[in-house]
């Protein structure tokens, strides 16, 4: 079964960057996430738009 929603460190991993950045993207609203409780997790798609964006945004550079 598919991961319904993915950690920060998940995340993290999958950018290749540190779980830091992944909150200063979320914080910045780069990137989109939910709040369950106290916890902040992603959803896949969401991962894969801000990693579409990315992409585009270098090939417009």
């Amino acid at each position: 079964m598919e991961r319904v929603l993915l950690t920060v460190p998940e995340v993290a991993e999958a950018l290749q960057v540190g779980r830091c950045t992944v909150y200063d993207l979320i914080r910045t609203g780069q990137l989109e996430s939910i709040k369950i409780g106290k916890l902040r997790r992603v959803r896949p798609e969401a991962l894969r738009e801000f990693t579409q964006r990315v992409a585009e945004d270098e090939v417009s550079a």
